[in-house]
């Protein structure tokens, strides 16, 4: 068994091992957290009515109560993840938690549409590290031979909570009022916090970011409003969205390339973290093209309702949910890459089936095919993230989390752009949405191939371990 020195990291497994038993009540807790912070990226949309009417604002201003949400939670990501990495994880639950309950009390309390937004902003940032850190703390709870099973409970609660969040907020919009979206976070919170409290060894190093760091954060903040903006803007405004695309690229490399983002450099660079993190992109954008177009069809081809169609679409995540706790079972037991590599396969055969789009359909035709698609992105979530967590090095897992994190989001903000891109080169007829689906195949298909990159990145590293002359290898 390892023995624990002074100089083990706070964030490293090893800590774990040498604590002895696996921590599923803290799993548990770090799942809860990440499906909170996911329900409040959707629970807003229903609400959003509601909310124009009592603040008394305009349907195209009351948008930025999604966005000033989604916006820090992007941005913030490999700051957030690089500072975490810093820190002890007790008061970096603590501090990340309590800083999302405080701005969740800001929220409901509201006054007027100005205090909403900036409520909504400290929400994000706080859950831009909530995020980052729940990868950290479930890697550090359980032993290697489990994080498949302890990932698998994290990648599929994050889902869960996305669909949730309108079904819930129109519950409480309809009861005790839209306030409640806010408000509920607050119990949750507490259970979660009491669980950290008692799960995570006491004291360690706590330390507030600094105003360098606040001001590279600031700098990827602003390239992803370009790129928000960016995204927005290209198929109506094309030059002023590949000027707003430019600039947001500037902004990132301009980031990136500053030394304090050396570590994220290093992680990238690190043996078997390339595979997973594109793996993750690719897949991530497959799904945001699809979400995008099949509602388009359903309703304006096949004259399906908007209730009949938000059911059909549940098949996906209905299919992630039954899958996803088995992919990370079978990653423990059968292997990770095998595992990622038939739950990729399948997602892409499930996606494959999507592309004929026949217009003499019926939205079950669909169902099925969603629902093959989300068992397969089930299976592949929970073997891929526990692959990236395992290759990374002890003192960067919450830059991990941060990293994959940041790698899902881009996708999901990249699939809808590609998928109207596609969709309007054939004047936003059937074809095109065929075409867009098509597109989500292949880059489907590239997420398999990028699972395979990982084998070899693997195979390499145990060369370089087996061999007499590379010193270093050996300890990889």
């Amino acid at each position: 068994m390892p023995r624990r020195t002074a100089h083990t990291h706070p964030m490293s497994p090893e800590r774990n091992a040498a604590d002895g038993a696996d921590r599923w009540w803290l799993v548990a807790a770090a799942g809860l957290a990440v499906f909170m912070a996911s329900v409040d990226m959707s629970i807003v949309n229903l609400a959003l009515p509601a909310i124009e009417t009592e603040l008394g604002v305009h349907t195209s201003i009351a948008e930025w109560v999604l966005l000033a949400y989604l916006l820090p939670l992007a941005g913030l990501a490999l700051p957030g993840g690089r500072w975490l990495d810093t820190v002890a994880p007790r008061p970096a639950l603590a501090f990340s938690l309590g800083g999302f309950t405080m701005a969740s009390l800001a929220a409901g309390i509201a006054p007027s549409l100005a205090w909403l937004l900036a409520a909504r902003l400290v929400q994000g940032a706080f859950g831009a590290f909530l995020f980052a850190l729940v990868p950290a703390l479930a890697t550090t709870a359980v032993r290697a031979q489990a994080r498949g099973r302890a990932m698998g409970l994290i990648t599929t609660l994050g889902p869960l909570g996305l669909i949730t969040g309108p079904a819930l907020g129109g519950a409480l919009v309809d009861g005790p009022g839209w306030r409640w979206i806010f408000f509920i976070n607050l119990p949750v919170s507490l259970v979660i916090l009491m669980v950290g409290l008692v799960q995570l060894p006491r004291g360690g190093h706590w330390q507030l970011p600094t105003r360098a760091w606040a001001g590279e954060a600031l700098l990827l903040c602003g390239a992803v409003a370009a790129l928000l903006l960016a995204l927005s803007l290209v198929t109506t405004a094309l030059p002023a969205g590949v000027a707003l695309a430019g600039l947001a690229a500037g902004l990132i490399v301009l980031a990136v390339r500053r030394p304090a983002h050396a570590a994220v450099r290093h992680l990238l660079s690190t043996t078997g973290e390339s595979g997973p993190h594109l793996a993750l992109a690719l897949a991530a954008t497959a799904i945001g093209t699809v979400f995008f177009i099949t509602p388009y069809f359903l309703q304006q081809v096949l004259g399906a309702t908007a209730q009949t169609a938000g059911a059909t679409l549940l098949a996906f995540p209905a299919g992630m949910a039954l899958t996803g706790l088995v992919g990370g079972l079978l990653g423990d037991r059968w292997g990770t890459r095998r595992t990622a590599v038939v739950g990729a396969g399948l997602f892409t055969v499930g996606l494959a089936l999507l592309v004929p789009l026949d217009t003499a359909w019926e939205p079950r035709d669909l169902l099925w095919r969603l629902l093959l698609a989300g068992c397969g992105s089930g299976l592949f979530n929970a073997p891929v993230m526990a692959t990236a967590m395992t290759n990374a090095p002890a003192s960067l897992l919450a830059t991990t989390g941060a990293t994959t994190s940041l790698a899902r989001q881009l996708g999901f903000a990249l699939g809808p752009a590609l998928a109207t891109l596609a969709w309007g080169l054939w004047a936003y007829q059937p074809d095109g949405m065929r075409t867009a689906l098509l597109l989500a195949t292949v880059l489907s298909a590239g997420s398999v191939l990028a699972v395979g990159v990982t084998r070899r990145e693997a195979r390499t590293a145990r060369v370089l371990a087996s061999d007499p002359r590379t010193g270093e290898g050996s300890s990889r």
